[in-house]
């Protein structure tokens, strides 16, 4: 009889699910973390699939995977190397091991590694496992695709190329044997998920079922199992969350504060489809979304709900803010509140299309003709996706202006767990609407003194008749005007709008009193640059991180906090760009900078060593 596994407490692990882009790895993950979150552990999670629709079965550049990290405090980043990884292929041991501990559990399906297999995969022998240097016995090897036609065959119900697609039930049923994960959790997922196919419900529950059995009769042979025990539990509700879906969250909740109409105006575009999806199944909450036919149409649209008086977005990627570019001109010079969503992938023209990077961040400062100067916001997580695109809204509506908003493919695409607000606690959202008595008297562009915003009259209303477009105006009567003096006014205004908008100073953490060095980052890098900055204060280092969510205006601390230090480095996922628009911005400041673009997160380790140098 085997001997029961010993069950250790785990502060945090790391689990990477991999196999063909049809085998279900980004459900299989999305389940084992919605379940780990639903239990009140922490999670950061990483969805990485290729950019082909559907490649080879088998081949090298069809692999698809699903990275979860789960602690019982707080977790940052999806982590560098997994402690379990689930190859169900071939291919999928021989791409994904690199993201493996030395010490990694890897589980995989023996029936995907015959001759053919081996081959597509480019092994040059039978024995694959001596040829990657792997342990055999750190690996769980079962017959998965065979047993799942075991356990499915007497339904009846299923042909052979459906059974196969329940695979990754089984190896999810293994991780969550392994990690004493409640198989019931799973099942009330898969009910509710396949809710108007309950004969696919009833399969992938029988499959989790059998894997999980699995597990638990032959010990799968691992010598312990794993808990992970939350810590710190705030009372609330939570969910597992992307950072599209987050970022639609904070736009619905931004109109129900203005009390306004939210008008979308998109088209699909990886990695932003997701917000479109979302947001269109809220009607019920007075979303207004528009697939149109291309990028330049679904941004003009957006301009053209601003001005009938709804709240309005345009969603996309960096291609599409290339194309949006001439209509979101259009309104910055009519000043009209519009939020522009970029969510960033890697680049040149179509580039990486499923990958992330940093690149985006001049185009959106910088990308347009003219002076025309707009707030730029960078979302830090999936859950600050919310608070972001929230911020973003009420920026736009108080100071009509367009905003961009940036995420990334990376806290987009990856999840984490959310306390859900309530809305009471968001800060009020006050549209700066023309007063009562401008009516008969109204012009567009006059403004207020302190905080040069014009006001803004909704079509319709009696007495505040106007015209907008994209000639310049006078700033007085609003007639065009090609007089020098007014324009060079009407640019300093909108230039001075901006500049006065209030937004928070940015926090210093870590030994932010007597650091010898500073990191410095933006967006979607924050959890990876405070990791790396605790393990090097692990080590005995004196290091702080100054994080920037608002890039235009920059904070109001900024200066000081950046010639603070003797030495700053500042980190991004491009070849400098937010290192060059501070050196702009703060004169004299001269920081290291440290750059990769490999459409993949930064790697702590990698961080750690790049600092510890320059410390020296």
């Amino acid at each position: 009889m085997n001997k029961q596994p010993i069950v250790k407490e785990l502060e945090q692990v790391v689990v990477r699910f991999s196999g063909d882009s049809g085998d279900g790895m980004q459900l299989a993950g999305n389940i084992f973390s919605t379940v780990s979150a639903t239990v009140g552990n922490s999670i950061s999670t990483f969805p990485d699939y290729p950019a082909d629709i559907r490649a080879p079965q088998g081949s090298l550049t069809g692999v698809s995977g699903f990275q979860v990290h789960i602690g019982a405090g707080k977790v940052y980043t999806p982590g560098d190397l997994c402690d379990v990884l689930v190859a169900m292929n071939a291919a999928a041991l021989k791409t994904q091991y690199r993201y493996a501990k030395p010490q990694a559990t890897i589980i995989i399906d023996t029936d995907a590694f015959g001759p053919n297999d081996l081959k597509k995969a480019q092994f040059d022998s039978d024995d694959y496992l001596l040829e990657m240097g792997i342990d055999p016995d750190r690996v769980v090897a079962c017959p998965i695709t065979k047993m799942v036609k075991e356990v499915l065959t007497p339904l009846g119900t299923l042909d052979n190329k459906s059974m196969l697609k329940c695979r990754n039930m089984f190896a999810l049923g293994i991780v969550c044997w392994l990690f004493n994960r409640d198989v019931a959790l799973v099942e009330n997922f898969l009910k509710d998920k396949f809710a108007k196919k309950p004969q696919l419900a009833e399969a992938n529950i029988k499959v989790v079922n059998a894997g999980y059995d699995y597990g638990a009769n032959t010990h799968a042979s691992v010598p312990a199992t794993y808990r992970i025990e939350t810590k710190h539990k705030v009372p609330g509700r939570y969910m597992d969350i992307t950072g599209n879906k987050a970022t639609v969250y904070g736009l619905i909740a931004a109109a129900e504060k203005a009390g306004l109409k939210l008008y979308l105006g998109s088209y699909p575009i990886t990695p932003a489809t997701d917000i479109l999806h979302e947001l269109s199944k809220h009607k019920s909450c007075g979303a207004i979304t528009v697939q149109c036919e291309d990028e330049i149409s679904g941004c003009a649209s957006a301009v053209g709900a601003a001005f009938a008086g709804a709240l309005a977005v345009t969603s996309t990627s960096g291609p599409g803010l290339c194309l949006k570019s001439e209509a979101i001109n259009l309104a910055v010079i009519d000043e009209l509140p519009l939020v522009v969503i970029d969510v960033q992938r890697g680049g040149p023209s179509t580039g990486l299309p499923t990958k992330s990077e940093q690149t985006d961040l001049l185009q959106a400062l910088y990308g347009r003709n003219g002076e025309s100067p707009m707030p730029v916001i960078a979302a830090t997580s999936p859950t600050n996706c919310f608070e972001s695109a929230y911020m973003a809204c009420k920026m736009a509506l108080e100071h009509l202006t367009p905003v961009v908003l940036l995420t990334d493919a990376f806290i987009a695409n990856g999840s984490a767990a959310w306390r859900l607000p309530s809305m009471s606690d968001l800060p009020e959202i006050h549209p700066h609407y023309a007063p009562a008595e401008q009516k008969y008297k109204y012009t567009p562009y006059k403004r207020d003194t302190e905080s040069h915003v014009r006001y803004w009259a909704v079509p319709g209303q009696e007495g505040f008749e106007h015209i907008l477009g994209g000639l310049e105006k006078d700033g007085e009567t609003g007639a065009i005007s090609t007089e020098p003096e007014n324009h060079n006014k009407m640019v300093k205004e909108r230039y001075a709008k901006i500049q006065a908008i209030p937004v928070p100073d940015v926090e210093v953490e870590g030994d932010k009193d007597d650091a010898d060095l500073l990191i410095v980052g933006f967006g979607s890098t924050y959890g990876h640059l405070y990791s790396a900055m605790e393990e090097l204060r692990k080590k005995g280092h004196k290091v702080a991180l100054a994080q920037f969510q608002y890039i235009n205006p920059l904070p109001r601390n900024t200066q000081e906090v950046l010639m603070k230090y003797p030495k700053v480095v500042v980190a991004e996922q491009n070849l400098g760009q937010f290192r060059a628009y501070l050196r702009i911005r703060i004169n004299g400041f001269n920081p290291y900078k440290f750059n990769q673009v490999k459409g993949q997160p930064f790697q702590i380790h990698e961080l750690v060593q790049s600092f510890e140098e320059i410390l020296k």
